[in-house]
């Protein structure tokens, strides 16, 4: 079965002013379906095209970097049209509860967080991750890598991740990362988040 690109679930426009439409259907309808289409035509034939994006990511070491780059790429994509919304919300009891105990509360995880975004040199992305002793660690990954491979130097299940490829903000805040990565704080799926901070924690 081929891998296929996710529908949003949203209009392109409905994260403006954070998130202007234009980026958001280029990044989706361009960006994201390059990776899909690339990842189906590095697996055809093979055992591959038949295993979840996460049995790839979690084994990726076994794999091409083609697989690497567009695995990474589909899964972290999907991942993240997920975690945007125009809906607020907010944090649950149980993961600030968390938040507070592993990484000092809600004002040193978004300084952490914003900071893994901004010095990652390149192309890359911020991650809040569930680590296997089920505590929240902060980290990046780069190109289309995440925490779920096998390469990754700071491993977990994520929960929380934002882009930081100039394709997914270049258009509306040019070169000022900062501006962007404190933008992504106003269109959080914090629903999205906190459903996957309790499946990470079972």
């Amino acid at each position: 079965m081929a891998f296929e690109l996710p529908a949003l679930g949203y209009e392109y426009n409905s994260l403006e002013p954070h998130i202007d439409a234009r980026t958001m259907e280029i990044h989706h309808s361009k960006h994201h379906n390059a990776y899909v289409t690339n990842l189906n035509n590095a697996t055809a034939g093979t055992a591959v095209e038949t295993m979840s994006l996460e049995e790839i990511c979690k084994n990726i070491s076994q794999h091409s970097m083609a697989i690497r780059n567009n695995g990474g790429g589909h899964y972290n994509h999907s991942l993240f049209w997920k975690l945007l919304s125009n809906a607020g919300g907010s944090p649950s009891a149980a993961l600030l509860a968390a938040i507070e105990k592993d990484l000092g509360g809600m004002e040193a995880f978004k300084t952490a967080f914003n900071n893994a975004a901004a010095t990652r040199f390149g192309s890359g992305w911020a991650w809040l991750s569930v680590n296997a002793d089920k505590k929240l660690v902060v980290s990046s990954t780069p190109n289309q890598d995440n925490p779920l491979m096998d390469v990754a130097e700071v491993k977990g299940t994520p929960i929380l991740g934002l882009d930081v490829w100039e394709h997914a903000y270049y258009l509306h805040y040019q070169n000022r990362r900062p501006d962007y990565i404190s933008a992504f704080w106003n269109v959080i799926n914090w629903n999205e988040v906190n459903k996957r901070f309790e499946a990470a924690m079972l």
